[in-house]
């Protein structure tokens, strides 16, 4: 006896109770598992008006586990956007101007180096380009940098 496929509400669903999705990323996912795009866009079409599939709850949830590990904006940002969340919805969420970013660069940096300012130029490029590859903006490595505010 052939085993029945899977309607895409299912497969949809698996996914969705393992973690938010934004629409796109789910869509991608559910066309290489072999569903037609039309029928993928009606289904996700309904969940979204059911509210099981929410881009807003995708990207709220999405900027806090970034945060929490060590993300700075313009990484968050981009990887949003790579999961085909608009501008305009990240802007709802994501402020890279937020004085927060400063204070969670020097978390971050803090947490990978210590609480010691920088002992050369050197050593202060290698922790400003590590804040950088993490997301944050020159001018948020730089306060991350500062001694006086460990005084």
């Amino acid at each position: 006896m052939a085993k029945k496929p899977r309607s895409i509400r299912e497969a949809a669903m698996d996914y969705l109770s393992r973690r938010e999705h934004a629409t796109h990323e789910l869509f991608q996912k559910l066309l290489a598992k072999g569903y037609e795009a039309d029928d993928v866009s009606a289904a996700l079409e309904r969940l979204s008006e059911q509210n099981l599939l929410s881009d807003r709850r995708f990207t709220e949830a999405f900027i806090n586990q970034r945060i929490n590990r060590g993300s700075g904006p313009l990484k968050i940002r981009a990887e949003l956007r790579q999961k085909g969340i608009s501008d305009a919805m990240i802007g709802t969420f994501l402020d890279e101007r937020d004085p927060i970013w400063q204070e969670t660069a020097m978390a971050v940096r803090v947490r990978k180096f210590g609480s010691d300012e920088p002992a050369d130029i050197k050593e202060r490029a290698r922790q400003t380009r590590f804040l950088q590859s993490r997301g944050f903006s020159g001018e948020q490595a730089r306060y991350a940098m500062r001694n006086d505010v460990y005084d």
